[in-house]
């Protein structure tokens, strides 16, 4: 018998990613990342990002932890993409200049 386990201020609609309940344009990935990326305790997160509560914080790395190969894809997805916008934008003529100077 499959037990589904709920997580106290998470929310995972079937059609989106896992986001807090109280404010749900912060997903779940947001959090993680600053774990991944800074190494962030939730104590540290809830410091650096004063809306968020500390209970959210660990509730969002609870979930994180238990469901880590589906956030870690989610990220991979919004850092591609991050990437595939940077190289196809167009450039400032104050930044072709720069890069003609060999300045960037």
């Amino acid at each position: 018998m499959a037990m589904k386990l709920e997580y106290a201020h998470i929310e995972k609609p079937t059609d989106g990613p896992a986001r807090l309940q109280r404010m749900p344009r912060i997903r779940v990935a947001q959090i993680a990342m600053d774990y991944l990326a800074y190494g962030f305790s939730p104590d540290e997160m809830c410091r650096q990002h004063p809306y968020l509560r500390l209970a959210e914080a660990h509730a969002a790395m609870a979930y994180y932890f238990d469901h880590q190969g589906e956030i870690d894809e989610e990220i991979r997805q919004e850092l591609d993409q991050a990437t595939r916008d940077r190289n196809t934008r167009d450039r400032s003529p104050f930044y072709v200049r720069m890069k003609a100077r060999g300045l960037l």
